[in-house]
């Protein structure tokens, strides 16, 4: 079918300076049992295509549903009439972008195909994981869960590019709430960050089999724990945490659109600025974040970005300093820095904007509890729950699900509602230990929203354990 919309367009395409069209068909299952009961089985399916134009310096898209002939012809014509109302009014000279001709596939790497086992045994393995977490009558709240998403996407030009891509995304979910006398607290199965690519295999390998008695058991102790104590102290984040840090702190203040002010009236800007580049110190010696697609079973790893470009591994931040942004080909073209092939669009009838992809944060020599031994008095945390950050993309505060007391260099009681805030300029620069290889996990953040209209997008982040030193923590009461 694809080839056949393909046929369809290169027929009707006009002649002009450049024309793509972008096919996208989504499937999606999502199987959930709560309380042990099943609820219904939710499955949607979305085709559609985006037309893009770029005729005597003018530039216009338009989405259509409708893939026959005469949806097909009536976007084109919509997307020529925007290009002409837009002639001139450009930032960059449209003839200046890399419109190379390209050819090429992705697809997930997949061991296990979700197909591969019926919808009345997911269930069942649903249902028995769902039991596990009703470890006491104290637990009041509790679900399992499995959300399947598949996406084929065909990107060719007039001119000659073709290319196809299919991904395979599975996340797995498992959430406990427990109460008592007054007491509500609740533990999930890494705060809904074990995203991936690739099939049924992902749940072997991200302990989803083993994880359901500890998930209960630590929400029922976090009842009885004391609040996470107030002050100034060292702070050891996991990889599951970690996560939330790179994304509002790093990802979204390297958006190079937000940087030039696009998101101003939505999302906020950043304390970044163009000038920096090249040379700001955004964080010790230790951080080293890269845009890296080479992962293929993270979540946001591809071939191409939704305008074509080829994506391939690059530092953002070496030892510290700032080198590039987030930034796709005409927000390179329009601050005249370097970028990354990150123009992502969340659905056929969206254009690509400035999207983080995967953003990770490099291993570095220490494990978990050489980072411990070298915190004579601090915390450990675990897995987000909340966030705020300014609209600069610079004062956060962020919460977590778990927390743990670190004294001379020694992993002790449990403390609840544990919570930290700070700078990111100056948060990054008390970085003082990172995780070896063997500590760094691929998780990702299945909803990133950003745009107008908005665009709900998946984004990975890989990251080992991290020691930060002199962080204001505060509990919840």
């Amino acid at each position: 079918m694809l080839e056949a919309i393909e046929r369809k367009f290169r027929n009707l395409a006009p002649a002009v300076d450049f024309c793509s069209l972008r096919v996208v068909r989504e499937r999606h299952e999502m199987l959930s049992v709560r309380r042990n009961i099943i609820q219904p089985v939710r499955r949607s399916e979305d085709w559609g295509a985006m037309i893009t134009v770029h005729e005597n310096g003018g530039l216009g898209y338009a989405a259509t549903p409708d893939l026959g002939s005469d949806g097909l012809r009536h976007a084109l014509e919509q997307a020529r009439t925007w290009a002409r109302a837009s002639r001139g009014r450009h930032l960059v000279a449209l003839s200046d972008l890399d419109r190379r001709v390209r050819s090429g596939d992705y697809r997930s790497p997949v061991r296990k195909p979700w197909d591969s086992l019926s919808l009345q045994d997911k269930l069942g393995l649903l249902q028995q994981e769902c039991q596990r977490l009703k470890a006491a009558e104290a637990i009041v709240e509790w679900q399992a869960g499995l959300w399947h998403s598949e996406i084929e996407t065909l990107y060719v030009t007039l001119d000659g590019s073709r290319l196809t891509q299919q991904f395979r995304y599975l996340l797995p979910s498992l959430n406990a709430t427990a109460h008592h006398q007054g007491e509500t607290q609740s533990r999930s199965f890494g705060g809904d960050a074990y995203l991936r690519q690739g099939g049924l295999e992902i749940l072997e390998d991200t302990g989803f089999y083993d994880a359901a008695p500890r998930i209960a058991a630590q929400a029922l102790t976090l009842l009885a724990a004391p609040n996470c104590p107030a002050g100034t102290l060292d702070v050891v984040l996991a990889p599951d945490q970690m996560v939330l840090q790179i994304h509002e702190s790093i990802g979204h203040p390297l958006e190079l659109d937000r940087i030039l002010g696009d998101e101003r009236n939505y999302a906020g800007t950043s304390f970044v600025t163009p000038e920096l580049f090249g040379h700001y110190r955004y964080g010790s010696e230790l951080l080293n974040v890269t845009f890296d697609p080479d992962h293929g079973e993270q979540i946001a790893s591809y071939g191409y970005d939704d305008e074509g470009l080829p994506a391939q591994r690059e530092y953002l931040i070496e030892q510290g300093i700032l080198l590039r942004p987030l930034g796709g080909a005409i927000s390179q073209s329009r601050a005249g820095l370097p970028g990354v092939a990150n123009s992502r669009a969340s659905a056929w009838n969206r254009p690509p904007i400035d999207r983080m992809a995967n953003l990770n944060l490099e291993p570095g020599t220490s494990s978990l509890d050489d980072l411990f031994g070298r915190t004579e008095n601090g915390l450990y945390m675990e897995t987000n729950r909340s966030w705020s950050i300014d609209d600069s993309r610079n004062k956060f505060q962020f919460g977590c699900e778990w927390g743990q007391v670190i004294r001379d260099g020694e992993l002790g009681a449990v403390v609840k509602n544990p919570n930290y805030r700070g700078l990111s300029a100056e948060f990054w620069r008390n970085l003082d230990g990172v995780g070896d290889a063997r500590s760094f996990q691929v998780l990702g953040v299945a909803s990133c929203g950003k745009g107008e209209p908005n665009q709900m997008i998946r984004v990975g982040h890989a990251a080992p354990p991290c020691l930060f030193r002199q962080v204001a923590v505060f509990g919840g009461e």
